[in-house]
């Protein structure tokens, strides 16, 4: 079986590396949306694990490949704003970003970074997709899976309300785990935890 790494909203192939590193014997890919350079999607045969963090989740659901047998989800989502009845982030934060966007993307994205926890530089970025999955990340709904789930949060994450985390992928096949101390960077903060997931999530799918 072979792992595929998606990334999140405002990071790149990079955030997997602390990760990576601890599954030497794993086959992967990484992909990269583009959002700092050249995008990679790379083609999947096969049985496949997706390997998710945050936004990286909805898009891998959105479309995922066709040997797709399971998902670990790391500070993942569904959706990310609020719904009547669905908690959320409110629909307002992801405006207020997007009236700031046009006129200071770097500075737009500088400000996301920080809030998740990171204050690492950063170098050109291409603010096409950058825009485009703040819009997606405002409006769309990704479908449900109809894959086993593990599903990673962090109890201090800064980003997504805690009504949210414990509702994500209510009503499908989800293995829960919860890091108490952890925030919206788990791939970063925590790897070994994450590695624990995945290698649980490939013996329950052997």
């Amino acid at each position: 079986m072979k792992l595929l790494f998606a990334h999140g909203w405002g990071f790149d192939r990079h955030v997997w590396d602390p990760l990576v590193a601890l599954l030497p014997d794993v086959e992967h890919a990484v992909d990269d949306r583009g959002y700092f350079g050249a995008p990679s999607a790379p083609e999947i045969e096969g049985p496949c694990l997706a390997v998710t963090h945050s936004f990286g989740t909805m898009r891998v659901l959105t479309d995922p490949p066709s040997g797709l047998v399971g998902l670990v989800a790391i500070n993942g989502f569904e959706r990310f704003t609020a719904l009547p009845g669905k908690p959320g982030v409110a629909v307002r934060v992801v405006d207020r970003m997007l009236r700031r966007f046009d006129s200071d993307p770097r500075g737009v994205l500088a400000e996301f970074r920080k809030a998740c926890g990171s204050q690492d530089a950063f170098g050109e970025i291409d603010p096409e997709p950058l825009r485009a999955d703040l819009l997606r990340l405002r409006d769309a709904q990704a479908p449900s899976p109809k894959v086993p789930v593990a599903v990673l949060q962090g109890g201090q994450d800064p980003i997504l309300p805690s009504a949210m985390r414990a509702a994500v992928f209510a009503g499908s096949e989800v293995h829960r785990i919860d890091h108490e101390a952890g925030g919206h960077l788990l791939p970063l903060e925590n790897p070994e935890l994450c590695a624990q997931a995945v290698r649980g999530a490939v013996g329950a799918l052997a």
